[in-house]
This record gives structure tokens, C-alpha cells and sequence, in this order.
């Protein structure tokens, strides 16, 4: 994105001998260790575990539509993973269900 400038250009710089974005993971690692060392980051963790757990039970749902030939997996084991994240991501607390279902109902309207 920083080469594209969608953010600030600085950030695109690539490291010579590793290949990776040096400038940006060093940014993102001063702000989250900032964040961890000073804000409560509970709500922020039930929230992506609930974002997580919904993206794993639509892969369980795609893998349900797979034909044999695609390497379906037997029957039950999808519906395990499905029922399991989906179990899972509803008993979260409260706060984490409400906040996740209305970030994802409010990108379903875009």
C-alpha cells in the first residue's frame, strides 16, 4: 500500500537482504507493543476471535459443497468444524458476539 501511496511512501522501503517492508513491520510492532503496554486489549482479542471463528466456519461451509473429485473431506467433518466455530464464536462474551456481527452485517451492506 505504501507503494501505491496509500500510505506514506517511507513505509515502502524493502530490506536488501531479507525481502520484507523493514520500516512498516517496525512501525506496526512499536504501535501494537504500545497498545499492549498501555490499553485493555480484551474487548479487541473476543472480537477477532469472533472474526476468526466466522471465517473458519464459512471455510467448513465451503468444504461441505466440495465434490468428491475435489477432495471432499468425509461428510462430518465439516459439519464438526461448522457446528464447532460456530458453537465456539457464540460463546464468546456478549460484547465480542454483538460488536463482530455488527462489523460483518455492516460489510455485507457495501
Amino acid at each position: 500500500m505504501a507503494r501505491d501511496r496509500h500510505l506514506p511512501h517511507v513505509l515502502a522501503a524493502v530490506h536488501p537482504r531479507f525481502k520484507i517492508p523493514h520500516r512498516a513491520e517496525l512501525l506496526i510492532g512499536a504501535v501494537v507493543a504500545i497498545l499492549a503496554g498501555t490499553a485493555d486489549l480484551r474487548g479487541a482479542i473476543g472480537f477477532s476471535s469472533f472474526g476468526v471463528l466466522v471465517y473458519y466456519a464459512i471455510a467448513n461451509a465451503g468444504a461441505w459443497t466440495l465434490t468428491p473429485g475435489e477432495g471432499r473431506p468425509p461428510r462430518f467433518v465439516p459439519a464438526l468444524g461448522l457446528a464447532g466455530c460456530l458453537i465456539l464464536a457464540f460463546s464468546l462474551p456478549l460484547t465480542s458476539v454483538i460488536t463482530g456481527a455488527a462489523v460483518l452485517a455492516s460489510d455485507v451492506q457495501e
